[in-house]
């Protein structure tokens, strides 16, 4: 069970990240997209390229960094659910990548890292 204090925490993190993602020029289409296959934290459009973003929030830097915390079956999940989004929205023809913004301390300094197309879509996506 996660606790509140890990819900509100998720929460405020996702507001940081929106924020942060507008005054780079996203525009944010969605957020917290959810499918019974997978769901995505943030939909946005950075110019032309629709972008799945997935954040990622550590108190510490203890366990790595959010982009390494995003697991290979996390990549999947988010893979999935955004084949559902283009294809319900008929956009599978449309430029699109999976960007990571990575919220949390670097040697004790807490920040904010984007990372563009920071992983490639599931080679196991099958819907």
């Amino acid at each position: 069970m996660v606790s509140n204090d890990n819900l509100d925490f998720g929460r405020e993190a996702e507001e940081t990240a929106a924020r942060f993602l507008k005054n780079k020029g996203y525009k944010i289409i969605l957020r917290n997209y959810k499918t019974r296959l997978g769901e995505i934290d943030i939909i946005a459009k950075d110019k032309e390229v629709l972008c799945f973003i997935e954040v990622k929030a550590r108190r510490t830097d203890r366990f790595g960094s959010g982009k390494e915390a995003v697991s290979e079956f996390k990549k999947r999940q988010i893979s999935k659910a955004a084949l559902v989004f283009l294809k319900d929205k008929n956009l599978l023809n449309k430029p699109a990548r999976f960007d990571v913004v990575a919220i949390g301390c670097r040697d004790e300094q807490p920040g904010i890292e984007l990372f563009k197309n920071a992983f490639e879509l599931s080679a196991d996506y099958s819907l």
